[in-house]
Formats: C-alpha cells, sequence, structure tokens
C-alpha cells in the first residue's frame, strides 16, 4: 500500500505565502505522476498542480504564477509553494499520486488526507 502525509497548511493573511508537503510511503514501485487538488466549500474538487509521467507540469489558470509545484524524487516528497495567496485559495489541499505498488499488477490513484488552507482577506 501506498500513504499520503500532506503537512504545511494553516491560516495567512491575503498576499502571505505557504509551503505545503506530502511525504508518500509505503512499497513503491514506480510513480505514474502526483499533483495537488483542493476542494472549497460547496464546490467541486479541482486540479491545482500536477507532474505528468513525463515530468512535465501542468497548472490550473487560477494559480498560474504563483504556485510553484516541485518534488524531491529520492525522498518520495511533493511540494506545493504558494505565493500571493488570495482568499478565494481557501480550501482543504489534497496530494494525489498515480503509483504502482510492489506486487500490484496496475497503477491506483491514492489520495492524502487533506490539509486545510484559509487566507484572510
Amino acid at each position: 500500500q501506498v500513504q499520503l502525509v500532506e503537512s504545511g497548511g494553516g491560516l495567512v493573511q491575503a498576499g502571505g505565502s505557504l509551503r505545503l508537503s506530502c511525504a508518500a510511503s509505503g512499497s513503491i514501485s514506480s510513480i505514474n505522476g502526483m499533483g495537488w487538488h483542493r476542494q472549497a466549500p460547496g464546490k467541486q474538487r479541482e486540479l491545482v498542480a500536477d507532474f505528468s509521467s513525463s515530468g512535465s507540469t501542468n497548472y490550473a489558470d487560477s494559480v498560474k504564477g504563483r504556485f510553484t509545484i516541485s518534488r524531491d524524487n529520492a525522498e518520495n516528497t511533493l511540494y506545493l509553494q504558494m505565493n500571493n495567496l488570495k482568499p478565494e485559495d481557501t480550501a482543504v489541499y489534497y496530494c494525489t499520486i498515480n503509483a504502482r505498488a510492489r506486487g500490484q499488477p496496475f497503477a491506483l490513484i491514492y489520495w492524502g488526507q487533506g490539509t486545510q488552507v484559509t487566507v484572510s482577506s
């Protein structure tokens, strides 16, 4: 199995910054992609940023130029640097990984438990 543990959420004023971390652990055989999603109250979950299997990055239009996704492959850790935060960025942020666990014939998408980010105006 694969476990994801997120950290780094919190309360910040508009214009501030936060850095989210996501540590993946378990019997990981291969990773196809990693990313961040978020869900605001009363809204659908949406993609924030991700790495594809080729290593290319993808960002939601609403966060381009403000958020940066990065990763440490050696540590299987994913990061999301969030700058110039806005109240509309308030949401629960979830880490996701598309990975194949050892002994499994195919990859699955795993989700973290989520970390709350609140941006005050």
